[in-house]
């Protein structure tokens, strides 16, 4: 919670935390010292449990600790902590005062990153998402990658980044020699004149099943394949007419998820560079001839071996990989590189990351690995016949949030807008209310629900907020919401001040763990704090002053839900 003070310019609880265990304890490191936010109000605003922590350096009971602590820190009491007490086996309970609390609402509300502190600024960083295969449509499947990469790829542009977003398109393999062929002889001229994504991947299906009973057209595709790789003018020409067509199919996808690429490097992209990577692979002994092929071996580790060259000279993903770490560290220096696949590929990126290390790269390499989805309870798959369009899924998406728009406003004027603008949502939502590691079964019913943590929930709470807004900018006597000063009148109201200064550690949190839930888990808890403030507490009927500082409240859980659903990718229209 270090960075929740420093926003608030007060490293001063910690530092007088720390200075009170250092007075009590010299000699000894308190660096950890925290104050995280009390569970229940009864505990106070904070809490201190670095008494029991310490017991086994200090061979102390945790409760002798806290009295040494507590003794002096009484000596030296902040005036903005209105209260301290010590509490059960040694807790340092903490309440700080009303006027304080009003002067950190202030500043937050001023903030142009709205508490977020700047940690990466002057730093860069690769994020590796999506990543389709060419020549196919995308399907449901694709969604988590896309969704998942695109929000930590906002959270770290929230916190300062320099993020550089590469999609690593599948361009490149044995199944363009399968397409290539099946251009040719399986699609008719007006499918060829007038080709798309959907004739790509028709053409490819019935190639492929050909392939699998006619040793003749398997061979043949072979052949396209190597004259592929050996340049062969026409198939070049080929490859590269299927590949921009495929970008402008995936692009229009991107656009109505509200998705940016900085970079689209496919596999193709590392085709030079990876014969070199084997040879330094060879040099260093890193790599040993095993039957033919190169590989290598992870015996301290307690991994298979990789292959990084075939027995016929071809090369392999985990080649690709290295030649791809090397080439990002030489274009970009990035502090981090970050890959959002699923988690089937977990042992792919231990090998190639251990490889990396070992050959000196010094970029820091994650793999943030995410469950599968299910819809409907059912595995997405196509021999299933379950492995739904994205488009499809987005349709339908629209379809049912327009059904709940005209519901509740029969002549709404921008009835598709709004359905997008929540449909969208509620699919995103849907997922990055997990925790990327677990398998998620996609339900309509709880995606779109306007109760719970759905993305609809939290739209309509911040449509209500600009409601109430404009209702108060209608009185004569209203005043602008940047002027006045906050009074916390209520406890209610000190409570959701207190979860609002959380926004920028929040961030700071879901960013350094890989996991946008840990934004979308605060936004949905901010807004059950919200709306029971709200309930507890008259807004536009309270006294002036009262009512000036709970509307400027109310604004500001508004920006901050919106800079929040933001981050994760999900538009906030101000009328539902």
């Amino acid at each position: 919670m270090a960075e929740y003070f420093e926003f608030m310019e007060t490293a001063t609880i910690e530092s007088w935390l720390k200075a009170g265990f250092e007075a009590a304890f010299p000699g000894n490191d308190f660096s950890n010292v925290t104050a995280l936010p009390a569970t229940d109000s009864k505990f106070g605003d904070f809490q201190c449990n670095n008494a029991l922590a310490s017991a086994k350096i200090l061979r102390l009971p945790p409760r002798a600790i806290a009295e040494q602590v507590y003794a002096k820190l009484v000596e030296s009491q902040p005036n903005f902590i209105s209260k301290l007490e010590l509490a059960g086996p040694g807790f340092l309970n903490i309440t700080v005062s009303e006027e304080w609390l009003a002067e950190q609402l202030s500043k937050l509300d001023r903030d142009e990153n709205t508490g977020i502190e700047q940690v990466g600024k002057s730093k860069k960083v690769v994020i590796d998402y999506s990543s389709p295969n060419a020549a196919k449509q995308m399907h449901i499947g694709h969604i988590r990658s896309t969704v998942i990469g695109n929000a930590i790829d906002r959270l770290y542009r929230s916190i300062g980044y320099d993020v550089i977003a590469d999609n690593h398109l599948g361009d490149w393999g044995t199944q363009f020699g399968i397409l290539i062929k099946g251009y040719r002889e399986c699609l008719t001229q007006e499918e060829r004149d007038n080709l798309t994504v959907a004739n790509l991947e028709k053409c490819y299906v019935l190639s492929a099943a050909k392939a699998k009973e006619d040793e003749a057209w398997k061979n043949s595709c072979r052949e396209e394949l190597v004259k592929l790789q050996k340049g062969d003018e026409e198939n070049v020409a080929l490859w590269k007419a299927f590949i921009e067509i495929s970008i402008e199919e995936f692009n229009r996808m991107y656009k109505r998820l509200g998705v940016k690429f900085d970079t689209y490097r496919g596999e193709s992209y590392y085709n030079s560079m990876m014969a070199s990577v084997v040879d330094r692979l060879v040099e260093s002994k890193l790599a040993e001839p095993s039957e033919g092929a190169l590989i290598v071996k992870f015996e301290e580790e307690g991994l298979p071996i990789a292959i990084v060259r075939k027995s016929d000279g071809g090369f392999n993903y985990t080649t690709s990989d290295v030649a791809c770490v090397e080439s990002r560290i030489k274009d970009y220096d990035p502090a981090e590189i970050i890959y959002v696949t699923d988690d089937r590929q977990q042992l792919h990126f231990k090998q190639f990351f251990i490889i990396c290390a070992k050959m000196g790269m010094k970029a820091k390499l994650v793999h943030v690995p995410f469950g599968l989805m299910s819809y409907g309870g059912k595995a997405i798959s196509t021999r299933e016949g379950n492995l739904i369009k994205l488009d499809d899924l987005l349709e339908e998406a629209v379809r049912r949030s327009k059904n709940i728009v005209l519901e509740r406003t029969p002549d709404c004027p921008n009835a598709d807008e709004l359905a997008e603008q929540i449909g969208f949502g509620a699919v995103k939502y849907a997922d990055l209310s997990h925790d990327p590691a677990t398998a998620i079964d996609f339900n309509w019913d709880k995606a779109l629900a306007l109760e719970g943590n759905s993305g609809p929930y939290l739209q309509y709470a911040y449509a209500r907020v600009c409601s109430l807004i404009e209702k108060y900018s209608q009185l004569p006597d209203a005043k602008p919401l940047s002027e006045g000063e906050f009074v916390l009148s209520s406890n209610v109201e000190k409570q959701l001040a207190l979860q609002l200064l959380q926004f920028g550690p929040s961030v700071l949190r879901a960013a350094r763990a890989y996991k946008p839930s840990v934004l979308a888990d605060y936004l949905f808890q901010t807004a059950q704090l919200y709306s029971s403030f709200y309930q507890r507490s008259p807004v536009l009927k309270a006294e002036a002053q009262v009512r000036d500082s709970r509307i400027r409240l109310c604004a500001l859980f508004g920006k901050v839900l919106s800079n929040g659903l933001h981050i994760l990718g999900i538009e906030t229209p101000e009328r539902i």
